[in-house]
């Protein structure tokens, strides 16, 4: 229990724009581009390009990044594992939805059909 709430509070904490890098890096080098990744995180969270740079650049916490996000309502159809974690079984709803988006980066880099990737 106490790895779980250490885990949780290590993502609540890390800022965002530390971690988008790593998703524009992952995403590029698997042929699929930064206009996708943006497309991909529009879906889920609702922030157009100006609002996530916005946000990138205030260095905003996952956790504040996640609270001024409308999340998708179909979010919940995103299942599966990601980074060792089955999704439908993470308890904490802020950790589930960077999981989300960890997700669908994943599925984006691993080139699933856009129409797929976003429950469509």
């Amino acid at each position: 229990m106490c790895a779980a709430l250490n885990h949780d509070e290590r993502i609540a904490k890390m800022i965002f724009g530390s971690v988008y890098p790593f998703y524009v890096s992952k995403v590029e080098s698997k042929g699929r581009t930064k206009q996708e990744l943006h497309q991909v995180i529009k879906w889920l969270t609702g922030f157009n390009e100006k609002k996530l740079l916005a946000l990138i650049e205030q260095r905003v916490t996952i956790e504040t990044f996640f609270k001024e996000a409308k999340l998708n309502p179909n979010a919940k159809l995103i299942t599966g594992v990601i980074c060792g974690y089955r999704i439908e079984e993470i308890a904490n709803p802020l950790t589930k939805k960077a999981r989300y988006l960890d997700k669908l980066v994943d599925e984006l880099a691993k080139g699933r059909k856009m129409e797929k990737i976003l429950r469509s």
